[in-house]
């Protein structure tokens, strides 16, 4: 299956918009939203919810009353302070490390899985669609988005498509990571701003680290014409080919409040601009090989450690 992931160095720069835009325009495909913190590809889908669950990825101290001396030795131990003077925990403070569960010699505490979010799959007038929701305050984002690529790639067997469209998460941490593990593509969305600069050459970085081949859009391209230009000098320096530029245009909050993409409604300058992109990456990809892409694709070691 081929993957083409949508990833920004910092959240608002457009990258959900020109996902959906991809989404409108592709015939076959599956979807992915693995931005769990802040999931709204589905806001712009309709989806018709499948299947959906709990996710458990983290742990949490659970104390018998029954069994428990009042020893102290918890408190002790515990340097997030979730234990308060009557012994009580904290589910909020308890950060489940264990260390409460082996200083007790009572054998009356112990870790059990905690909910952290929720995940689901989704039929969408734009195709099936795999999606998850992280609790606020957790911090396991990285095993969620696995989860939903899991799920992806079941909706991709299940109805016999090849190709899969990914709206990855904001940043370079754990979940944009997670995010790269089985991707060919990846377009970074940009905005003409210094910290729009800074950002993309941190992504850019983490998408290289791991092999995946790179192309950039600048969003909102003529608010600042100058530091457009300043993006575009260093994608060619850095031979990252620029897909193209988007204007900033009402049109887009506009169809976002009615759920759409930019490119679903009457002609206007950001979803023509979006067209003339997915339309510039169509030719560009169609002209690899496939030796060309077993060439750059990630090696077996770098493939392990994103899994990882």
């Amino acid at each position: 299956m081929r993957q083409l992931l949508f990833l920004s160095g910092k959240g608002g720069t457009g990258k959900t918009s020109l996902a959906a835009a991809f989404a409108a325009l592709t015939d076959e495909k599956v979807l992915a939203d693995c931005d769990v913190d802040a999931a709204n590809l589905h806001l712009l889908l309709d989806p018709t919810v499948l299947a959906e669950g709990e996710y458990s990825g983290s742990k949490e101290a659970v104390r018998d009353p029954a069994r428990c001396t009042a020893c102290g030795r918890c408190r002790e131990v515990c340097r997030f302070h979730a234990i308060d003077e009557a012994f009580g925990i904290d589910p909020v403070m308890c950060e489940g490390c264990g260390a409460c569960v082996s200083a007790c010699p009572a054998d009356a505490i112990e870790l059990v899985p905690r909910v952290s979010g929720r995940w689901f799959t989704a039929g969408t007038r734009h195709g099936p669609l795999a999606g998850a929701e992280l609790l606020p305050g957790e911090e396991v984002s990285g095993k969620l988005v696995m989860r939903v690529k899991e799920a992806m790639g079941d909706l991709a067997t299940a109805n016999g498509i090849d190709t899969a469209l990914v709206d990855g998460s904001p940043g370079i941490g754990c979940p944009v990571i997670a995010s790269i593990s089985g991707v060919d593509d990846a377009i970074l969305v940009t905005e003409p701003t210094r910290s729009g600069l800074h950002d993309l050459e941190r992504i850019l970085g983490v998408v290289r680290h791991f092999g995946i081949r790179a192309h950039l859009v600048i969003n909102k391209a003529d608010l600042s014409p100058e530091l457009s230009e300043q993006i575009e000098r260093f994608a060619a320096d850095e031979e990252l080919p620029v897909l193209g530029q988007i204007p900033y245009d009402r049109a887009v909050p506009a169809a976002l409040i009615e759920g759409r993409s930019a490119v679903e409604c009457e002609e206007n300058p950001a979803g023509e601009a979006m067209r003339a992109i997915y339309e510039r990456f169509a030719r560009t990809t169609a002209r690899q090989t496939p030796a060309d892409r077993d060439r750059e694709a990630p090696s077996a070691d770098v493939k392990k450690g994103m899994d990882t």
